[in-house]
């Protein structure tokens, strides 16, 4: 069994979204990147915990998983958002670019389809803000098919905590491939 895919999301996950009087949690530090496609007089403000690259380079190094952007931000996940975290460049699902008005234009995460034809059978955590009952229950399936896949959703206005990343590390610890190795 191959190691099982670390899939990370950043918008409500690295970046929690601002609460209703503009703010974000007090642990997130403010940068100001140039996303491809931005020029320098126009980049994105975003907020992010320092902690957050510690904590994931404590999963990776457990050995149990291969990290994958899975996220909106595409390769600028990797030039942009992991340098600021201290993160090695890991590669990332190359997601389309849908004209769409909602993340759920079918009643579950616009990701998903994409997300299941690139994992084919390979087992994952999934961590993501914005999934649906429909994108738990797709998990479910596949989980009971044989490939185990956990869907970790944190608080889109607070974003990842390390509880999340524990529980991602537990549910892969106890896969038959990490009590194999």
């Amino acid at each position: 069994m191959r190691l099982p895919y670390l899939l990370l999301d950043i918008d409500g996950v690295l970046i929690p979204f601002p609460n209703e009087d503009g703010s974000t949690p007090a642990t997130h530090v403010r940068h100001d990147v140039v996303p491809v496609g931005r020029s320098v007089d126009n980049p994105v403000t975003v907020w992010l915990n320092p902690d957050h690259g510690r904590l994931l380079m404590d999963v990776i190094h457990t050995g149990l998983v291969t990290p994958v952007w899975c996220t909106s931000w595409r390769q600028d996940a990797t030039t942009l958002i992991g340098p600021l975290l201290g993160l090695p460049a890991f590669p990332h699902v190359d997601l389309p670019r849908p004209q769409i008005t909602t993340s759920h234009p079918d009643g579950y995460l616009w990701k998903r389809d994409h997300v299941d034809g690139w994992l084919g059978d390979a087992p994952a955590v999934w961590i993501d803000d914005d999934f649906t009952s429909l994108d738990h229950a797709w998990a479910a399936e596949r989980t009971a098919c044989g490939t185990a896949t956990l869907l970790v959703q944190p608080n889109p206005y607070f974003g990842l905590l390390s509880e999340h990343l524990t529980e991602a590390t537990r549910w892969v610890a106890q896969l038959p491939a990490a009590r194999a190795a």
